[in-house]
């Protein structure tokens, strides 16, 4: 179950200016776990000291204890939630990472996927690097440690140069936070005020949580410094470059009540549902029926748009633990309804359109039609809020392989067969494009990332092209 879905990246949090740091950064992670359940992390400082506590497992696990909290002091902190896209599951690997440098003491937490890590990693070692974690995050802390600059975020700035790929990265010395998005915007991040301190976040929900105020997004490109006594500082030191947001953050990852580039993610939702309806309507449907929870704004969008009446036919268990061990492997296919469970007084005896927001191995879109046509539905017809997803991000979100993709290998209506529904049908990419409200120039560039469903990846995947032409004794060394 838990492998049928896009996975999300993480979440990144800062803080600058309030005695209570790591009380709202804690608070901060809390409204972004939807976007990493499997560790989380805190380094806060006083102005001479860091302190830190990473763990695995979620937030409220982690940092809900007073006593935690109180071993945390100082008036700048930032966390991290976190899911692997690169490096195991293990302590090592939970950001923020930290280093003390002649420099000084830096603690960076990084939201995205570097495509060159692995290169960059072996020239590292070579020199001598000696790397405590398998994520690709360290290496941005080793270029920053082999360099001459004095200024810190000179070192930091010298370092994102070097990389390639999404990264959206908070980061703080003893006396400043640092916020820096890359060339081309992959994941967000946005800026916030509470009182006179300054917030940094993946989310504006995170924002919410602590009563701070939306200040705006970090473009594309631009660095921002927050020091004691100075403005914040507002750097572009990566030129002029196209952006290549993520458009998934709208369709799935994004928490609904977050505005990205001052969009509401909700509103959005619900357009592409219209528009879905627009496209591929279903006059013989009697009710539509999100498969939750992120079908939910969709399928509504799709009923107001349609005039079919919306309703709750499927209820979600939000007990169930992403580690939860099935007892037996002769009732594995009951998983479905641990997290699933019709509401058969709705289903029964109806004809249904079913909403979500993509199929990846297509698993879960079978057992689910198969649970309305248990619960009595007539006929079972689903739509997707997304194009088809056929190929494997490089950019931070964890995606099975492009093989692994049901669209890569099949077309619409072969899917259509595979998971038993009465009709399948996705929303267009000119129709995504409308619903986000940013169609792209006919031969100009795209202004979001949409490689997931086109293949076109916007920045050269530099590893997995080295170890994809390498001699088979060298690609051993390439992909650990």
């Amino acid at each position: 179950m838990r492998d049928d879905k896009f996975h999300e990246e993480c979440g990144v949090f800062g803080v600058f200016g309030h005695k209570d740091a790591a009380a709202l950064t804690a608070l901060g992670l809390h409204a972004l776990q939807h976007r990493g359940q499997e560790a989380c992390g805190i380094v806060t400082t006083d102005g001479t000291t860091f302190f830190s506590k990473r763990a695995l497992g979620l937030v409220d696990r982690t940092f809900s204890k007073r006593e935690t909290i109180e071993r945390l002091p100082g008036h700048l902190g930032i966390g991290h939630n976190r899911y692997a896209t690169t490096g195991d599951t293990l302590l090592r690997n939970v950001q923020p990472l930290s280093a003390d440098m002649d420099c000084g003491s830096f603690a960076l937490a990084h939201n995205g996927n570097l495509t060159n890590a692995a290169t960059l990693r072996t020239g590292l070692v070579k020199n001598g690097a000696l790397f405590q974690s398998t994520t690709d995050t360290e290496v941005i802390l080793h270029m920053m440690a082999a360099a001459n600059d004095e200024a810190v975020e000179d070192r930091l700035i010298g370092a994102l140069k070097q990389v390639k790929g999404a990264y959206s990265i908070v980061a703080c010395t003893a006396d400043r936070l640092i916020g820096a998005r890359d060339p081309h915007g992959f994941r967000p991040l946005v800026l916030g005020r509470l009182g006179a301190a300054h917030i940094l976040a993946s989310e504006s929900c995170a924002l919410d949580i602590i009563g701070a105020t939306y200040v705006r997004d970090i473009a594309p490109g631009e660095m921002v410094v927050i020091e004691e006594g100075r403005d914040l500082r507002s750097l572009r030191p990566f030129g002029e470059n196209p952006a290549h947001f993520c458009i998934f953050e709208y369709i799935y990852f994004a928490r609904p009540d977050s505005f990205m580039e001052g969009r509401s993610v909700y509103e959005t939702r619900k357009k592409i549902g219209a528009r879905l309806a627009q496209e591929a309507p279903c006059p013989a449907a009697e009710i539509v029926v999100p498969v939750p929870d992120s079908g939910v704004p969709a399928a509504i969008g799709y009923s107001e748009a349609s005039g079919i009446a919306f309703e709750l036919g499927i209820i979600r268990n939000h007990y169930v633990g992403r580690t939860f061990i099935e007892p037996s492997d002769n009732i594995r296919h009951l998983g479905v309804k641990m997290k699933h469970n019709a509401n058969r007084a709705y289903i029964d005896g109806k004809k249904i359109v079913l909403i979500d927001d993509s199929i990846v191995r297509g698993t879960t879109s079978k057992k689910i039609v198969d649970m309305m046509r248990q619960a009595g539905a007539k006929e079972v017809h689903m739509r997707i809020s997304s194009p088809p997803s056929k190929h494997s991000c490089f950019y931070g979100i964890d995606t099975p392989s492009s093989e692994e993709l049901l669209a890569h290998t099949m077309a619409v209506e072969k899917i259509r067969a595979w998971i038993g529904a009465d009709s399948l049908a996705y929303i267009s990419m000119d129709g995504l494009y409308d619903a986000v409200g940013s169609r792209p120039p006919a031969g100009g560039a795209h202004p979001y990332c949409d490689a997931c469903f086109t293949g076109r990846y916007p920045v050269a995947l530099v590893d997995k092209e080295a170890a994809s032409t390498a001699r088979p004794t060298e690609r051993k060394q390439v992909s650990p």
